[in-house]
């Protein structure tokens, strides 16, 4: 017999089920905080393991008692900020009003754009030296090109000091660094970051971080609750017992016409019916995840004080050269992928920042 109550397949929320424009994620929407700093940061999902903390939640039934959670691995390499974008808000939404790009830009932003021509670029040099990796820059420019790249920014800078009445978004534009890591990359991931507070206090932050290295304890603390936007693994094109999770239909008498299959998909009229389930795409999706903790951050300085890293490697990443952090529960996409990490713009009760809680073991 039939039921009465069939809910529909699927989310009309992420309709329609296509593959994202691009592997990196695109922030949509920015939360607004008081405080000037920037929003969001980025890292390459390294894998993940198991810990076991003591709950520090008082509200939590299990408060006081280890608990045994599973953690994603997130490296964190600094982002190299080269540029600042300033916005006013029209009627038709945000509008640029300019931007400056610093006077020294690495060469490896050459493979993603085309840069501007009066700049000092450099190459990474990492060299060895007493067991550990020293990181330099080499730079190869005349006093002509150092001149008109100086010359350029102080036009940029003068540009956007001129409108500074109508700025009502300020943005760094920040290039992630996958060369110091260990997956074999070398293009940069170039996006925007969002800065909270006041407009003309974000852009004195800004002007005074630009050309320098942002680090991940520069924008999130330890304990801190953050959204996770990545795109998730792809599948190619799957069925419907797989992509929407249809009851398979027995495999004995008068189902000649297939098992794997939705029974009917709806009436004659209308020709389509997207509330039926139907084979097609599946992954590949761009997905947001809310209020996941951050266990723990651990600096590159202090990466031999606590180890996650097994002796053969993370399985199809390698080892961790950098700072990194540890996410509670999973995030979206394969390992090696660049993930986003966000200010919460739906808090939960909690404060924004507790206390991290203490890790007991880690799984390595």
């Amino acid at each position: 017999m039939v039921k009465d109550h069939r809910p529909r397949r699927g989310s009309i929320g992420v309709y329609p089920r296509v593959r994202a424009k691009s592997i990196v994620a695109r922030i949509r929407r920015w939360p607004k905080i008081s405080e000037t700093i920037p929003l969001a940061f980025a890292g390459y999902k390294a894998g993940m393991t198991h810990v076991i903390y003591r709950e520090n939640n008082p509200n939590h039934p299990f408060f006081g008692k280890e608990v045994a959670k599973a953690v994603t691995i997130v490296e964190c390499p600094p982002l190299l900020i080269c540029g600042i974008r300033v916005y006013e808000k029209t009627p038709y939404g945000y509008k640029c009003l300019g931007e400056v790009w610093s006077k020294e830009l690495p060469e490896d932003l050459k493979r993603k754009f085309t840069v501007p021509k009066a700049a000092i670029f450099y190459r990474i040099k990492i060299r060895k030296e007493k067991g550990r990796e020293k990181i330099e820059k080499e730079i190869k420019a005349d006093e002509k090109i150092k001149e008109e790249a100086q010359k350029r920014f102080e036009e940029q800078l003068k540009k956007i000091e001129s409108v500074k009445d109508k700025i009502a978004s300020v943005r760094l534009i920040v290039a992630a660094q996958p060369r110091l890591t260990t997956i074999g990359k070398k293009k940069p991931e170039v996006f925007e970051i969002n800065i909270g507070g006041d407009p003309i206090k974000a852009l004195e932050y800004a002007i005074k971080k630009i050309g320098k290295e942002l680090r991940v304890t520069d924008v999130f603390k330890e304990g801190q609750f953050v959204d996770v936007i990545a795109v998730t693994k792809g599948k190619g094109t799957q069925g419907v017992i797989k992509r929407f999770g249809v009851k398979i239909l027995p495999r004995w008498h008068k189902h000649r016409k297939g098992h794997r299959r939705t029974g009917s998909i709806g009436p004659q009229k209308p020709g389509v019916m997207f509330r039926i389930p139907r084979a097609g795409q599946m992954g590949f999706h761009q997905r947001t995840e809310y209020n996941k903790r951050i266990l723990k951050i651990v600096l590159k300085e202090n990466l031999n004080d606590f180890n996650v890293v097994p002796k053969g490697g993370l399985k199809h990443y390698g080892v961790l050269k950098n700072d990194f952090i540890l996410i509670e529960g999973t995030v979206p996409g394969p390992v090696k992928r660049l993930i986003k990490i966000r200010y919460p713009v739906r808090p939960i009760g909690l404060p924004p920042v507790q206390e991290a809680p203490e890790i007991v073991y880690i799984h390595v």
